[in-house]
């Protein structure tokens, strides 16, 4: 059963980083309940296998593209983010005291804090691309105008899964133009 879910998984990051485009230093905001996954209530029967199935997919995910992971905590940690201590260093983040577990933090949090190279807590951050598995509601940690990317494969297991990437805002009226050409940059 966890293969599978492990295919569906891999599955549906191929396909985002075929849409998403996902650059390297690009920073990946990931929620996920694997009690969701398993067919459970989230926050009800997080499992360490779950979350070592999917850290590592995502861990390789990581590797083939060069994106930096955060993973999103529960509730009772305010949706706090673990994170490596280098990347919240070149992003600006500021550290929290605090070490997930299950009960607060959540099962894949709790297995991304003991996983990664030097991991830190922080409370804030603004993430080009996410992956929600299980409607963990990651929006508050993505830049400001997010946008849906779509797959063929939509669970986990038994979790829903969403995906999504941020775009610049489009400023300026009826008068702007927003994509750079020889024609619209010289000034005359």
């Amino acid at each position: 059963m966890i293969q599978d879910w492990e295919k569906e998984l891999e599955e549906i990051l191929h396909e985002f980083q075929g849409q998403a485009s996902l650059t390297p230093g690009q920073l990946l905001v990931v929620g996920c309940s694997t009690s969701e996954v398993i067919g459970e209530r989230i926050g009800t029967s997080g499992t360490v296998e779950v979350a070592e199935m999917i850290y590592s997919q995502l861990k390789k995910f990581q590797d083939e593209t060069g994106i930096a992971l955060a993973f999103q905590c529960c509730e009772h940690l305010n949706r706090a983010l673990v994170i490596e201590r280098s990347t919240a260093l070149a992003r600006g983040y500021e550290e929290v005291s605090v070490v997930p577990v299950r009960t607060a933090g959540g099962a894949m949090a709790t297995y991304a804090f003991g996983a990664m190279n030097d991991a830190v807590v922080v409370e804030f951050i603004q993430a080009e691309v996410g992956i929600d598995i299980g409607q963990t509601l990651i929006g508050m940690h993505l830049k400001h105008v997010a946008v849906p990317v779509r797959v063929k494969q939509k669970r986990v297991g038994q979790a829903t899964v969403t995906l999504a990437k941020a775009r610049p805002k489009l400023i300026g009226g009826a008068r702007a133009i927003y994509e750079k050409n020889t024609e619209n940059t010289s000034c005359s």
